[in-house]
């Protein structure tokens, strides 16, 4: 097995760099350790006939998100519908009064983030006013959008991710239309790659299937896994590559879909909601999404983690007890558990996406630097504004297959 350019990974990064590879000519291979491509992209069509995503749900930025144009392309319906995450407090039976406290304090807390990104590095959690209400519901926040608590997240990591606000939805799943966009690509599945040795002329891969020589190599895949070193290389990683990955771990959110049976009048299409606005361990729900009779539970950091090791049953219990004390007991003879997601126990992610922790904000940098011209790195952890979604993941393997494409040497 020889080729110009292997790709590590076959998820959006990864497909990126072997669809801009192929484009300009150059031989390309991407190995897969899963059975499917999508990476945290997966879509599964559960027991009621409806896909959900059990990965990337959205497409953030969607006004500036290529997957967007790519969706269309391909012939996915595209929901325009914004999420409307504000009105969460009016639903869960707030006063007027109470909701504008909870803007204020969310504003002067996003405030004091700006202000200190100009100063050196901490843990987010410093910026909280002490005693402030609200402050458990900001952590929890931090738990859906970071995978992680507030102790444990860069300030100045996170003031860079950059945002439009605008958040659309794939009608078929957004990891269909990953799955769809690598169709076609030449993947080989089932293929884990366990030792890349880039002591010689060419960079070879060993995989249970065998060794496969390179010129050039393309490493998708998240940080923790080379933390963990479920990877070997041969020579090691550069020190300041392998800190780099030890400061991007990635966070833990998991989904619970619950189907809706039975006839529910009081629940809109696209209601979102909290379980509770006095803790850090509670989730965040969306009932009836893109109008289909489910209800998505979201959890992250330590709840999601304990839960995913409890297991679905206990997934489902904390779901229905937090629904039933916001919409009554009855919403219980409704629900029935049909899929749930585990990314920390995924061995080939192990977890959901990337944060700095306090004090790592430019290992992001050092991630994304290539070693000696021959080995490249692409995902959304070297994504210096759009970590953690799909499409700074899709832009960076554009980028680094662009990398490998102006060397030129050794390569078409």
């Amino acid at each position: 097995m020889d080729t110009d350019v292997a790709v590590v990974g076959a998820g959006a990064a990864g497909l990126a760099a072997a669809h801009r590879l192929r484009q300009r000519g150059i031989g390309t291979l991407v190995l897969e350790a899963r059975d499917r491509i999508g990476g945290r992209a997966r879509t599964v069509r559960t027991s009621t006939g409806f896909p959900v995503d059990l990965g990337c749900g959205w497409l953030h930025s969607a006004d500036r998100n290529p997957w967007v144009a790519l969706a269309r392309q391909l012939g996915f319906g595209v929901d325009e519908t914004l999420p409307g995450w504000s009105g969460r407090l009016v639903r869960m039976g707030f006063s007027e009064a109470e909701q504008a406290d909870w803007f204020r304090a969310r504003e002067a807390f996003y405030d004091r983030l700006e202000a200190a990104a100009a100063e050196p590095d901490r843990a987010a959690i410093t910026l909280l006013e002490p005693g402030n209400r609200w402050n458990q519901m900001l952590n929890a926040i931090s738990t859906w959008a970071n995978g992680v608590e507030l102790d444990r997240l860069s300030v100045h990591d996170h003031f860079r991710y950059d945002s439009t606000d605008t958040n659309w939805r794939v009608r078929e799943g957004y990891g269909a239309l990953v799955s769809r966009f690598g169709a076609g690509l030449p993947v080989r599945l089932g293929t884990p790659v366990r030792r890349i040795d880039w002591s010689g002329r060419s960079v070879a891969l060993e995989t249970d299937a065998g060794t496969l020589r390179a010129k050039r190599v393309i490493l998708t895949v998240p940080p923790s896994v080379i933390a963990a070193e479920d990877i070997a290389f041969s020579p090691s990683l550069p020190p300041p590559k392998l800190a780099a990955a030890h400061g991007l771990p990635l966070g833990i959110d998991n989904k619970l879909f619950l189907a809706l049976e039975g006839d529910w009048p009081e629940l809109e299409a696209n209601w979102h909601m909290f379980g509770s606005a006095e803790r850090t361990e509670t989730a965040a729900y969306q009932l009836k999404p893109l109008g289909l009779p489910l209800v998505e539970m979201f959890t992250g950091g330590k709840l999601a983690r304990d839960l995913e090791r409890a297991g679905v049953a206990a997934m489902t219990a904390f779901a229905l007890d937090e629904l039933a004390g916001v919409l009554g007991s009855r919403i219980r003879k409704y629900l029935k558990p049909i899929a749930a997601s585990a990314w920390a126990g995924d061995p080939y992610a192990r977890g959901s996406y990337s944060y700095a922790l306090p004090g790592h904000a430019e290992d992001r940098a050092v991630w994304a630097e290539p070693i000696e011209g021959r080995v490249f790195f692409a995902g959304e952890a070297v994504s210096a504004h759009d970590f953690s979604t799909t499409h700074g993941a899709y832009l960076s393997g554009l980028d680094a297959a662009d990398q490998v494409v102006a060397l030129g040497s050794g390569v078409r």
